[in-house]
């Protein structure tokens, strides 16, 4: 399945929200204290729906249920300023009761209809049986190729070519990763 750019780079954003709020320092699963926390700052979050709408759908998480998938894969196809109203995909798509409260608060908002069509993409392509929120063909391809360069990067060689797709080899990106530590205050293994 192929997403569009903005729903790639959210969808990416949301699982990351998602696996913060999963465990505790301690690694015990706290997903759902945190995220009855999240709930109740509702009030404080909505601010955020523009600027970073991820942080805000994951109070949204498992609230959906979607009657019409082929709708949502051409949701999340669409550019930010191309999705459809919120009222649109009342065939397509529903809330579970808990959530139908905060959808209300959240609706009030400027930006609250085109908030709940994203939330909505985004917990879509969270629950996608595929092996990630984004399994666009292309980015599969990527993911290889990334695994194909760590394991000659790991092992001291280089592409057969000398060069990956992207113009870097393996260990020119390793060192770029022992520059960025050393940038973060780590010793470089040398």
């Amino acid at each position: 399945m192929s997403t569009s750019p903005f729903f790639h780079n959210l969808a990416s954003a949301y699982q990351a929200e998602l696996d913060d709020l999963s465990s505790d320092s301690e690694g015990r699963d706290v997903l759902r204290q945190r995220l009855a926390d999240k709930r109740r700052e509702l009030g404080f979050l909505r601010q955020m729906i523009e600027l970073s709408p991820e942080m805000v759908a994951v109070v949204f998480h498992q609230g959906f249920q979607f009657k019409q998938p082929q709708r949502m894969e051409q949701l999340t196809k669409q550019a930010s300023e191309d999705l459809p109203a919120w009222a649109s995909l009342a065939d397509a798509v529903t809330l579970q009761p808990w959530a139908r409260p905060l959808s209300l608060e959240i609706l009030k908002e400027p930006m609250g209809d085109w908030f709940m069509t994203v939330a909505a993409g985004l917990e879509y392509l969270y629950g996608k049986p595929a092996k990630a929120p984004v399994s666009d063909s292309d980015s599969d391809d990527q993911d290889s190729d990334d695994d194909t360069d760590r394991e000659h990067s790991d092992n001291g060689d280089a592409d057969s070519d000398g060069d990956s797709d992207d113009g870097h080899d393996g260990n020119g990106r390793h060192e770029a990763g022992e520059d960025w530590l050393a940038e973060q205050g780590f010793d470089r293994k040398d």
